[in-house]
């Protein structure tokens, strides 16, 4: 089992393959999507995705915005950095990396999930002042109760160990495993979105690297930072996400002074790949551009 996806075999039928390329930076090499003309606006996807979660999004973005967007360090073709680069400032820090090395500076910033958190801390720690951040189902506050006091260890313990990647990518290879992750999320994807995921998921340096961003993320410094996030702050969440519940989403616009929350209705944690007209015409209102 390979523990790297190789772009010329696994990227062969990669949503818009054709705005891909590769880019050195922060020690690392990116693969980056880049497309259309205007405003910049850059997007960074959750925690175990790639860039085939704005399969739909980008293309209509790039309508009106120059958009662009990369794989995570150590996630789908992007080389995996140092562990100490796994943890929410070394993410901000490494985005800003890659930005730097585009010679691009955003006025629009989206995130889905731990891509919000990334996004805020680049913010908080004046790496990017975008005029408007827009939080997809946003991680950003640490797990209440009996979660957080299991997962984070669990996690911890997991990148530890050299065996779970491996064990993970076999049971995505043979059993239903990724198609329970993907309906635990509240939403509906089609076949050959799931298709990737389970791609991704036979992966062991892709898995691993989700698991060591898990271990090493603490989102009780964000916390207690989001009062003072100075770009106009959209959290945008769906009314069926199972992942991160529309809870949250109020629970951060209460913290924030300023922000504004929008709900999908009907849709899950993955509203943009479920919808992606619905979000790319909030986006373009967020800009201030014509419907």
């Amino acid at each position: 089992m390979r523990s790297r996806l190789i772009w010329d075999t696994d990227g062969r039928d990669w949503p818009n393959r054709q705005d891909s390329r590769f880019v050195p930076a922060g020690g690392m090499v990116w693969h980056v999507q880049q497309a259309g003309n205007g405003p910049v606006l850059f997007l960074i996807h959750g925690t175990g995705a790639t860039t085939h979660s704005w399969a739909g999004l980008f293309p209509l973005l790039a309508e009106n915005f120059t958009v662009i967007a990369a794989d995570m360090p150590g996630h789908g073709f992007t080389t995996r950095p140092a562990p100490s680069h796994m943890s929410l400032p070394g993410m901000a820090r490494s985005h800003h990396a890659l930005l730097r090395a585009l010679g691009i500076v955003p006025s629009l910033v989206v995130g889905h999930s731990a891509g919000a958190a990334i996004l805020a801390r680049m913010c908080l720690d004046g790496l990017i002042a975008p005029k408007t951040l827009i939080s997809l189902g946003g991680a950003l506050l640490p797990l209440d109760g009996l979660p957080a006091r299991i997962f984070s260890p669990l996690a911890k313990m997991m990148a530890a160990l050299p065996h779970p990647p491996y064990l993970f990518a076999l049971r995505a290879r043979y059993t239903s495993m990724v198609d329970d992750l993907m309906k635990g999320t509240g939403s509906v994807l089609k076949p050959e979105t799931i298709e990737l995921y389970r791609r991704l998921g036979m992966s062991p340096g892709h898995v691993g690297a989700a698991i060591a961003m898990m271990a090493n993320w603490d989102l009780k410094p964000l916390r207690r930072d989001l009062p003072h996030l100075r770009p106009h702050l959209i959290l945008a969440t769906g009314s069926n996400d199972h992942t991160i519940p529309p809870t949250m989403a109020k629970k951060v616009n209460a913290l924030v002074p300023g922000s504004e929350v929008v709900t999908f209705e009907g849709l899950g944690h993955l509203a943009h790949e479920e919808r992606p007209d619905l979000v790319a015409e909030m986006i373009r209102h967020a800009a201030g551009l014509p419907q």
